[in-house]
């Protein structure tokens, strides 16, 4: 993270995000302060990055596509310290930096899906925060939001949307090298988790699991 540009940058984003929409945030207390974790989180719109960034405690540094090193904000994401991973495919070396932090006793974010969604609901999870949870022994707090698909259409009638955030309680997933298939299962019980916080709607492939 760059200090000097880092707080400044998060400031101008709290400012027009109080000016430009009506946030609803529940279950922040549930964060424990001051221990590395994983903020494991859904990815419904773009505009999701920006909300989590100013409300996730502790500065965690986020994971980020490596196609957006390039993006016009590519800068901005260097400034909060993103850890820019290859998707399709075991990005060794993203993964080792993300347990560096881990092993520094900072927090990670992680949007499960990869990707923000293109049905407006959950899609499948990626295994990556479940990996990094196991190897590194560190709790994982499920954070969910929506009303960010509302932003732009609510600011071109010059009106404000709401937004809701909420956090969920930490959970562990067991220790040590897991193998592909407990994986899998983990990144089902990360979805699921986040799949009860949501309405509904948002609930995506989800929606129908017997769990949620």
């Amino acid at each position: 993270i760059h200090p000097w540009l880092y707080k400044p940058l998060m400031a101008i984003i709290r400012f027009l995000l109080r000016a430009l929409i009506r946030l609803h945030v529940t279950g922040i207390e549930n964060v424990p302060t001051g221990v590395p974790l994983v903020y494991v989180t859904n990815h419904l719109h773009h505009l999701d990055s920006p909300v989590m960034g100013v409300l996730l405690p502790g500065a965690p540094r986020p994971l980020a596509a490596e196609k957006y090193m390039s993006h016009i904000f590519g800068p901005l994401l260097r400034i909060v310290g993103s850890i820019f991973i290859y998707r399709g495919e075991v990005d060794r070396s993203a993964l080792r930096q993300a347990l560096n932090v881990l092993e520094d006793g900072m927090p990670l974010a992680v949007a499960v899906e990869g990707t923000p969604s293109r049905s407006g609901g959950l899609a499948e999870g990626k295994t990556g925060a479940a990996y990094l949870a196991t190897r590194a022994n560190v709790p994982l707090v499920p954070a969910v939001t929506w009303g960010t698909e509302n932003i732009i259409p609510a600011w071109a009638h010059l009106r404000r949307a709401d937004v809701y955030v909420v956090f969920g309680e930490p959970f562990r997933l067991p220790e040590g090298r897991a193998r592909s298939a407990e994986l899998e299962a983990y990144t089902e019980d990360i979805m699921v988790r986040l799949a009860r916080m949501l309405p509904e709607q948002y609930r995506g492939v989800y929606r129908e699991h017997p769990q949620v």
